[in-house]
């Protein structure tokens, strides 16, 4: 079963993204956003937990956010197009795909944190 959240910049007090799928099940992991067309505005996969991203089989470009165990950003990644293996720090442990675009519009650097709200 997938949740859904709010990841929150508690730095900026705004959402680094507002619609928020949590793929934690060894299937939603697994299958993550292959199949899709696309990902709207204010849409995210947060994969947790993860150590790595890949795009293959994915029909679209991707903004990447990866973070450690505390939440913490370890590395951003813009426009990562498809068919592409993208290296992050040893330390992550999940991560977060967004549309591409979208960190450019809502940036959040590393060293920041996001932190998830429920509805």
């Amino acid at each position: 079963m997938n949740y859904q959240c709010t990841l929150m910049n508690p730095r900026t007090s705004r959402p680094v993204c507002e619609e928020v799928q949590i793929a934690k099940t060894f299937l939603g992991r697994l299958v993550g956003l292959l199949g899709r067309q696309e990902l709207r505005h204010g849409q995210g996969l947060w994969i947790r937990p993860s150590n790595g991203i890949h795009t293959m089989f994915m029909r679209f470009p991707i903004d990447v956010v990866a973070f450690d165990r505390h939440g913490t950003v370890v590395k951003t990644i813009q426009n990562l197009r498809p068919w592409r293996i993208a290296g992050v720090p040893l330390k992550t442990r999940s991560v977060l795909e967004l549309p591409a675009g979208h960190l450019s519009r809502n940036p959040i650097t590393i060293g920041e944190q996001a932190w998830p709200t429920y509805a």
